[in-house]
């Protein structure tokens, strides 16, 4: 046996970098380190009962099942370890959260012994992480006359493993700590690069911010002992552009406190702020570990006599600052006056922090708690025939007579579960809904494995009509890494029973495709709720919500989600699109225009978009869903006319129907019985007995934003705005700039066309243009490298059979070879066409980068600092984001082009046409 050794080695090799232990979640070096503490002469003894006791991943791990029943013999006497009591053994076993533990934990309260059956229901009192195996055992003891599980039900129907913990405190104090100016991206305090590391928790919190920043904090932690750091969003929102869980955990690892004295580097209850709040997928991420998120509003707009807001040269809105929350200084938020105050003034109200709900999941340590613990007590209840206890403060149910719904409100009302019966909700309201579809993406997939052993999970929730684990955030190079973290990622979720792209078993070809193009595909009911473990979980059809790995783990093993019905914005369109526009163009102009409409207030943000798209089918409306998530906006609906509806599920059906052929449908037939619904869906439109979905023509809006079609002149472009002197307005996806803006003289260094927000006619553009300039210029020269990845497989065999793909290979210097994938990211591209790998490729910065103090001009949806180009220290690098003909274009030329170039180029080519709907759109 050399696992230890091997473990030894790899502790050394940790100690190199600064880290700890790993923590251990293997079962067969728990069992050799078992075998040394049985051994009382093991030279290995000591740090073998330091790594049992300390360093032993809890859940549904191997290496929890080994120690969970380690502990039990103990507690039966079977093994005697001095420095591990009966007493302390089941402490141990309160700390595993679930699975194995529980399983051991109702053999004992179930056993023969009065006893140990009586200690170990005084554990299980205190445990909500339990499934239907280990009810259905409670349930039958109860039955059978067992007067243990008689006992356990009824404080489980008391919900006393909630009521007895401790009370939130009154007064919590926090030194403050500027995390940055302006929007802070999730890349900072996770970074995309280091999504690799993500797993494995201590290495990965080496990434948040800087080290300088991790030394500001920490002696900010030295000087004031009895605070809490709050990580602020200084003149910005915190957290924008991706939940992201490990984000979260990184403040949690630096500014939290431990969830338990015998689980390594899992820390909860982080304190965040931001001038403009917190992004609310973000903010659901703070909920799961208990934490706080505050809306400080330290900075206003600065009002002239008449009441409208002053402005600056670049016509954007003078701020003042009310209060200072500098570096460093010390403030009190009380949770009973739901108040922020310095010394004894009064800052700002924070009640929105503090509903019943959030003190809730505080109060449990995480709102995973709130959600098992309301089943449990639900069973409990239920099994001993009596009234539910109110224990958990009621959900706000908000009815307004005589007032319709929203699309949003009518798909939450037929998804949502333990409402009042009959009553119909509006925004506002708390609801929990079941989940229809699922995904999980590569690097964020690891950690939600992670989430579903802690929470002993062991199989998808039979609610779930489909679940899908991506590859394509890892698609561009096929390293040591991805090779050590994506064939366990796919084996565990292959198990767990989602369609993954990989097939552990090598059965089907491995796929790289988008997980949100996999995801729009597989979502075959425009009145689905659908959960993704990425911001861009925005679909075309259904409602789609960006969440963290822990709300993703969440709906895969429970089939549920919880979350207030968010207001909604309703978005339509009037005048017509000009011929050389492209529908990018219109997302971009809906953006420029919702802004210059209400005054510089984003009034997209923490809403749902309810686009009256009409006539584009789900591929192209995509592009428009997709870009919601830089809107700042919760989630984004569209409503399509009954015609588009089906074509749009006619060819989800068919891309559904390729995956089966391929051999990715698994013994549940989960995607067969897709397209089952797809059909059903199909026919209840074309009879008339279920139209598409629309909202009522009485329904409430928080706004309305008209796109005038007519005022989009000119190819419009998202500036990240590098020099702006206002650090808070550089790197927002606000700034919307016409082409003409750069002179036609702007140098593009690189171009990407792909990510999520291309389809199969942005390729096919891409190809026109090339036999266009061929045409005209004799041939094809590129002044700027353009990197094309397509998002799918699909996409690229249609585009072979079109004869588009051919038209590709012709002018391209690279193209992808699954059979010999890319072992080593690029350093440096050459003036040419590189057909990539479908996948993500550069809008994820994890492999792939553009080089240090580029200008590059991309389709994807990322402009943040670092994400696609670093800076060099005399450039900042710059990702520009346009249309694919703009992309095209500019690296013809090495340039922007001017507006004749540009309209000169894309005549006679079929751009990505829309036109408002003339039909009503409402019920």
């Amino acid at each position: 046996m050399n696992t230890y050794n091997d473990y030894l080695q790899e502790i050394e090799e940790r100690k190199a970098q600064g880290l700890n232990p790993k923590p251990i979640d293997g079962a067969e070096l728990l069992s050799e380190i078992i075998a040394q503490i049985k051994d009382v002469d093991n030279a290995n003894r000591e740090d073998s009962l330091k790594f049992f006791i300390y360093n032993t991943v809890p859940g549904t791990t191997p290496a929890a099942t080994v120690k969970a029943k380690f502990l039990k013999e103990i507690i039966l006497g079977e093994s005697v370890v001095k420095e591990i009591t009966p007493d302390f053994a089941f402490e141990l076993l309160s700390h595993m959260k679930g699975g194995p533990s529980i399983e051991v934990l109702l053999d004992l309260a179930l056993g023969n012994d009065v006893a140990i059956a009586e200690n170990a229901a005084k554990v299980l009192k205190t445990q909500v992480f339990l499934y239907e195996a280990d009810t259905d055992r409670l349930e039958a003891a109860y039955k059978s006359g067992n007067a243990i599980a008689a006992a356990i039900l009824e404080s489980y129907a008391k919900a006393e493993f909630f009521t007895k913990l401790p009370e939130v405190a009154e007064e919590i104090k926090v030194v403050t700590f500027i995390a940055g100016e302006g929007d802070i991206s999730t890349d900072l305090l996770s970074p995309g690069n280091q999504a690799h590391s993500r797993s494995d928790r201590e290495l990965h919190g080496k990434c948040l911010i800087s080290p300088e920043a991790q030394d500001q904090i920490e002696a900010l932690k030295a000087q004031h002992p009895d605070k809490s750091v709050m990580l602020i969003a200084e003149k910005g929102t915190m957290g924008v552009g991706s939940s992201r869980m490990s984000g979260v955990n990184n403040v949690a690892l630096w500014t939290g406190k431990k969830a338990s004295p015998y689980v390594p580097f899992i820390n909860i209850a982080p304190i965040v702020a931001g001038t403009n709040g917190i992004s609310p997928i973000f903010l659901t991420t703070v909920d799961v570990t208990g934490g706080i998120g505050l809306d400080l509003k330290n900075w206003v707009k600065k009002l002239d006599e008449n009441g409208k807001a002053v402005l600056n040269e670049s016509g954007d809105p003078v701020l003042e600052e009310v209060y200072s929350v500098a570096t460093g200084t010390v403030l009190t938020i009380n949770t009973k006056t739901k108040k922020l105050y310095s010394g004894d003034k009064e800052l700002i109200d924070i009640s929105k922090a503090f509903t019943p709900q959030k003190m809730e999941f505080i109060k449990a340590g995480g709102s995973y708690a709130i959600v098992f613990g309301k089943k449990l007590q639900t069973f409990a209840s239920k099994t001993l025939g009596i009234d539910i206890v109110p224990v958990y403060a009621p959900s706000k149910e908000v009815s307004i007579e005589g007032q319709g719904l929203t699309a949003v409100e009518k798909i939450f009302n037929r998804n949502a579960v333990g409402t009042t019966p009959g009553k119909v909700l509006h925004a506002g309201s708390d609801v929990r809904v079941e989940v229809n579809i699922v995904g999980s993406q590569d690097t964020t997939g690891l950690m939600t494995s992670q989430e579903l052993e802690s929470m002993a999970a062991t199989v998808i929730s039979p609610i779930v009509d489909g679940a899908y684990q991506s590859g394509c955030h890892t698609a561009s190079v096929w390293d040591n890494k991805s090779k050590a973290n994506i064939p366990r990622l796919m084996k565990f979720m292959n198990d767990f029973g989602l369609i993954t792209a990989r097939d552990p078993k090598g059965v089907y070809h491995a796929m790289t495709d988008v997980i949100h193009k996999v995801l729009n595909d597989i979502t075959v009911d425009e009145w689905a709720i659908i959960i993704g473990g990425d911001s861009h979980t925005r679909m075309s059809k259904g409602v789609a919500f960006g969440a963290d790995s822990g709300t993703v783990a969440l709906a895969l093993a429970t089939g549920e989600a919880s979350m207030p019905i968010p207001e909604s914005v309703k978005v339509t369109f009037k005048g017509d699109m000009k011929n050389y526009m492209d529908f990018r163009d219109v997302v971009h102009a809906t953006q420029a225009q919702m802004l210059q409409q209400f005054g510089g207030e984003n009034v997209f943000q923490g809403k749902i978009i309810e686009v009256h798209i009409g006539t584009l089918t789900a591929d192209q409306a995509f592009t428009f869903t997709d870009w919601t998530a830089e809107m700042k906006a919760k989630a984004s609906i569209c409503i399509s006319e009954d015609a588009t509806l089906i074509e749009s599920l006619e060819i989800a059906k068919s891309r559904i129907q390729i995956m089966i052929d391929k051999g990715m449908d698994n013994a549940k037939q989960v995607l067969k019985g897709l397209i089952a619904i797809a059909d059903k869906r199909i026919a209840e439109i074309k009879s008339g007995e279920k139209p598409a979905l629309k909202p009522d023509a009485n329904a409430k809006y928080y706004a309305e934003v008209v796109v005038d079609l007519d005022q989009i002149a000119e190819p419009m472009i998202a500036d990240p705005d590098v020099n702006n002197a206002d650090v808070s307005k550089r790197y927002t996806h606000d700034t919307i700039r016409p082409l003409s803006y750069y002179g036609g003289d702007k140098k593009v260094d690189l171009g990407f066309i792909g990510s999520c927000m291309v389809h199969k006619g942005d390729m096919k553009i891409l190809a026109q243009m090339l036999k266009n300039v061929e045409a005209l210029n004799g041939k094809v020269e590129f002044k700027a490298p353009l990197v094309v990845a397509p998002p799918t497989y699909n996409i690229v065999d249609e585009l072979k059979a079109e004869g588009d793909w051919e038209v590709l290979q012709k002018y391209s210097g690279f193209e992808f070879d699954d059979n010999a994938p890319k072992a080593a990211a690029r350093t440096s591209y050459e003036n040419m066409l590189y057909l990539e790998r479908p996948g993500c490729n550069l809008c994820m910065g994890n492999q792939e980068k553009a080089a240090k103090g580029d200008t590059v001009m991309a389709t994807s949806t990322r402009l943040f600092q670092g994400r696609v180009v670093e800076d060099t220290e005399g450039k900042k690098g710059e990702s520009l984001l346009s249309s694919t003909p703009v992309v095209v274009l500019s690296t013809i030329l090495g340039r922007t082009p001017s507006i004749e170039e540009y309209k000169t180029a894309v005549e006679g080519i079929n751009l990505t046409k829309f036109a408002p709907s003339h039909k009503q759109l409402v019920k």
